[in-house]
């Protein structure tokens, strides 16, 4: 952590132990920008039943409501305004999807509420644009834009979750499911019983490098 450890944040711990006041590294998304895109092709989109949706711009954002499931076809799913909003007894899944959130046709960046019980699997493209990022942030999003990530056990994001301006609260993982989730975050809160893990070999998810190599006459 470039940061430190919130002295209330017991009950964390890691493998190799936690280091803090370490030295910035690199963003090894900084050069990543998801292609551009148009007009909506949904608005305030809700789900009350299972069903299966198409990448696509998605203004007002989406909600899965309880008793639902909607399954997302690979592909880029641009978030403009508005939330993606899970409710406890509703799922979502899906394999090679990027979820941007961002803000173009509406007032507002997108974020993302979902709440405990929610049964959430999503895994990111192994190619193109966004390989290995399950959920981008436009970078003109305002510093503090909270997320709320908190759908417990039942919640897995493969590769990374990349919101680098951004708050996030993070309760979900389960020791047996999480194989990569890669968190970039302003503030990470930790609560309930998270776990994370890096064996990223799956995807194409970038790693955090700490180390540079010079060439030296």
């Amino acid at each position: 952590m470039v940061g430190g450890v919130s002295p209330g944040a017991y009950g964390i711990t890691a493998d190799y132990g936690i280091r803090t006041g370490i030295r910035p590294v690199a963003d090894p998304y900084k050069d990543v920008e998801p292609p551009s895109f148009g007009t909506c092709t949904e608005n305030n989109f809700q789900a009350n039943k299972s069903e299966t949706i198409n990448p696509g711009v998605y203004c007002g954002g989406i909600a899965v409501h309880a008793g639902a499931t909607v399954t997302l076809n690979p592909g880029i799913y641009y978030l403009d305004g508005g939330d993606l909003a899970v409710n406890g007894n509703a799922g979502l899944t899906g394999n090679g999807v990027t979820l941007v959130f961002t803000s173009k046709n509406r007032n507002g960046f997108a974020t993302a509420s979902i709440n405990g019980n929610a049964t959430v699997n999503l895994t990111p493209p192994n190619y193109g644009p966004t390989a290995g990022i399950v959920m981008f942030g436009d970078r003109r999003m305002p510093a503090g834009t909270s997320f709320k990530l908190n759908g417990g056990a039942s919640q897995y994001f493969g590769g990374a979750v990349h919101l680098p301006t951004a708050t996030i609260n993070f309760s979900g993982g389960n020791g047996s499911g999480t194989s990569c989730t890669q968190i970039v975050g302003a503030i990470i809160n930790f609560s309930g019983n998270s776990n994370l893990a890096i064996d990223c070999s799956s995807y194409q998810t970038k790693p955090f490098g700490m180390w540079t190599v010079r060439l030296v006459s």
